[in-house]
């Protein structure tokens, strides 16, 4: 076998079992005693998830709801929730309750956030929920919950270091992380709905109450001198900057599904701001991609992040999908600590999802960086570092679309791949993986490149054509998933390439499967192709 071939390590093959459909009259015993409820009280929205565990520790949303409370608005000036504002808690708890008694649910953990952290009677409304729903609710300190979207965001995106923000409805959270570990942290006591309420009086703010609002901002922020020109990407979390995303989503026509570790540049968020502050509040309130609850107090979340991209001196701005929920639960759960690799975590999922048998995963790929390391000592092949790595993560899932349909399996393996949320990859490598993973010929790879065509230069679509060839010729020759290839060597003789393929044993079957797939890596390479197999037992 070609020497110095890596690949990635991967867990033993678990078979997937599917969860059955809940029933009216109770949720389904399957599901119960590997569930985790969480709701969180926050000062603008109160929600409520549940979460499934699988057997390796990893969580599936399956319930989630919402209701818009905006409790920041019943908080009196002298610090008072006042009975409104309890009796419309309670109410929400009550509901909720109805939902995790169906689930037979005794694990929920009731977090609340600012408007509760800063009422004067928060003793009292801890006693009332308490007595009068199932739940013990629990207020976090400002820590709490800044640490939590920080082990949020290191579980579930590739950044080493940088700067997290979560604006709140009354709160804004920030911290700073290096090496995966937290640095700093800071709580301001504001957020989008009480910014709002601060200072703009009407719907949509005027130029001079943007000024200030700008002005205030700026102040606020330049007092954390440990983010100042840190040159660190910023991670949005939470609401506002979810619908951010979506907003531009729509905007620009955006062809991928999910926004978890969408980027947007610097220039890309001054602009939607600026565009945003054009428009009436009718045209807020239609804009797609906006919860029509955040219609009112989307500019001031946007103005938030505009500023501390400015601040950071960064053109980096991604999103993450999870915050505060997930990190509750990676606390409470023995994942306290970060994964080693975010995006080998996610590519277990993937094996377990799909049943991928990862010893025939394993062969296929090694197969692969074998042949991609024969072509670039012939000067046939160009590839960096992160060129391999795409090769062996996307050989390792090729063709996973055929746990849905063998006759269509490149097109589910394209659509799963390029719709699924990944953690540790982002939106243009999910597409990468997608291209390379489905790769059945050029006209197909066309097909799914077009609504992508933009993201890639000619040159970068070429050679993702000719790595996904070399995939297509690795996993023919491994047809029969009997790993029988003991050595390949090339002779590169000028319009001719030959393949010297060494066997342990009958090599029928896979000599078929090659000469019949072999044309695609012909005509990426240019050259016609020959392969010989040899062995002792023919």
């Amino acid at each position: 076998m070609c020497k110095k071939v890596a690949a990635l390590v991967l867990p033993k093959r678990h078979i997937h079992t599917s969860i059955k459909k809940i029933n009216d009259q109770g949720r389904d015993e399957a599901l119960n005693g590997d569930l985790t409820g969480i709701i969180d009280i926050g000062s603008n929205t109160i929600r409520l998830v549940i979460y499934k565990t699988n057997r390796r520790g990893n969580l599936k949303e399956i319930e989630n709801v919402k209701v818009v409370a905006r409790l920041r608005n019943y908080l009196s000036e002298r610090g008072l929730l006042t009975e409104d504002g309890i009796l419309k808690l309670i109410k929400i708890l009550q509901s909720f309750q109805e939902v995790t008694r169906s689930y037979s649910l005794t694990n929920v953990k009731c977090v609340a956030t600012a408007t509760i952290r800063q009422a004067n009677n928060k003793e009292v409304i801890l006693a009332r929920v308490k007595s009068e729903t199932d739940y013990s609710m629990v207020i976090l300190s400002e820590y709490e919950e800044a640490n939590y979207g920080f082990l949020a965001v290191v579980h579930t995106t590739p950044y080493e270091e940088g700067v997290t923000v979560d604006i709140g409805g009354a709160s804004t959270e920030i911290t700073y992380f290096k090496d995966r570990k937290l640095v700093h942290f800071h709580s301001f006591p504001f957020g989008a709905l009480s910014l709002k309420k601060q200072f703009i009086k009407g719907d949509t703010p005027t130029p001079d109450e943007m000024i200030v609002l700008k002005s205030y901002l700026q102040e606020q922020f330049s007092t954390l001198n440990w983010i100042q020109q840190k040159l660190v990407p910023l991670i949005g979390i939470g609401g506002s900057a979810r619908n951010m995303v979506q907003i531009h989503q729509e905007f620009i026509d955006y062809p991928v599904a999910g926004v978890h570790q969408y980027k947007m540049k610097t220039q890309e968020i001054h602009h939607l701001n600026q565009t945003l502050q054009k428009m009436t509040f009718t045209e807020i309130q239609r804009l797609e991609g906006l919860s029509k609850d955040r219609a009112d107090i989307i500019i001031p979340a946007v103005e938030v992040f505009s500023t501390l991209l400015v601040m950071i001196n960064t053109d980096t701005f991604s999103l993450s999908q999870k915050g505060l929920r997930e990190g509750i639960y990676f606390e409470e759960s023995s994942k306290s600590k970060p994964v080693p690799n975010v995006l080998n975590e996610s590519l277990n999922e993937l094996a377990i999802d799909y049943q991928i048998v990862r010893e025939d995963a394993l062969e296929r790929q090694k197969l692969a960086v074998c042949i991609a390391q024969l072509l670039m000592h012939e000067g046939l092949l160009s590839i960096n570092e992160k060129d391999e790595e795409r090769l062996k993560r996307s050989s390792f899932v090729y063709n996973l679309g055929s746990y849905i349909d063998r006759e269509s399996s490149s097109q589910h393996t394209f659509y799963i791949l390029a719709n699924r949320t990944i953690n540790g990859m982002d939106h243009r490598e999910r597409i990468v993986t997608a291209l390379l993973a489905s790769y059945k010929n050029k006209s197909a790879f066309k097909r799914y490149m077009r609504p992508f065509a933009h993201w890639f230069t000619k040159e970068e679509g070429a050679k993702l054509r000719l790595m996904g060839a070399m995939i297509k010729f690795a996993h023919c020759l491994d047809a029969t998933k009997r790993k029988i290839i003991q050595n390949i060597a090339i002779q590169n003789n000028g319009e001719e390439l030959t393949f010297f393929i060494h066997c342990s044993k009958d090599w029928q079957p896979e000599m078929y499967q090659v000469d019949k797939q072999k044309k695609h890596l012909e005509k990426q390479l240019g050259k016609s192709i020959t392969v010989k197999f040899f062995g002792d037992t023919q």
